[in-house]
């Protein structure tokens, strides 16, 4: 077991960003800001990607804070609780994003590289050019 998920099982994970990803866009559409915002703003969390010039432990908690619901949904949260338009809009446009990751076979990483993902192998990993992961060890999850 290499900590991926496999078959069905992540068919289904991948099947369920993309709704994220569509149901985010669509309230964006009547609760939004504007496209403009949308398109500035998407891509965003991607900037967690420069945590891998640290190193690949750095880089995965980066990723990782950048790219897990619990931001998005923070956000969400402040945006109908204090109601503020800019929170919620903020929420809808970084879920949508989490969503079109994990559509595409993003998901989540492990310390051992950016290839390894909760969703599987991706990149240079995938295509056999890096051995086959093992459980991630306690300490590279820290």
């Amino acid at each position: 077991m290499n900590g991926a998920v496999t078959g069905a099982l992540r068919t289904t994970l991948r099947l369920e960003g993309l709704c994220v990803l569509l149901v985010a866009t669509a309230c964006y559409a009547r609760y939004g800001q504007g496209w403009g915002w949308f398109a500035t703003l998407f891509l965003v969390p991607d900037l967690a990607f420069l945590g891998y010039l640290a190193g690949a432990r750095v880089g995965a908690i980066a990723y990782n804070l950048s790219h897990s619901y619990i931001g998005a949904l923070a956000c969400l949260l402040a945006g109908v609780l204090l109601p503020h338009p800019l929170w919620l809009a903020a929420g809808l446009i970084w879920a949508a994003h989490i969503g079109f990751d994990r559509a595409l076979g993003y998901g989540l990483k492990y310390a051992q590289g950016f290839g390894f993902t909760h969703l599987g192998l991706i990149g240079k990993q995938a295509r056999g050019t890096a051995a086959t992961p093992q459980a991630p060890s306690a300490t590279a999850q820290r």
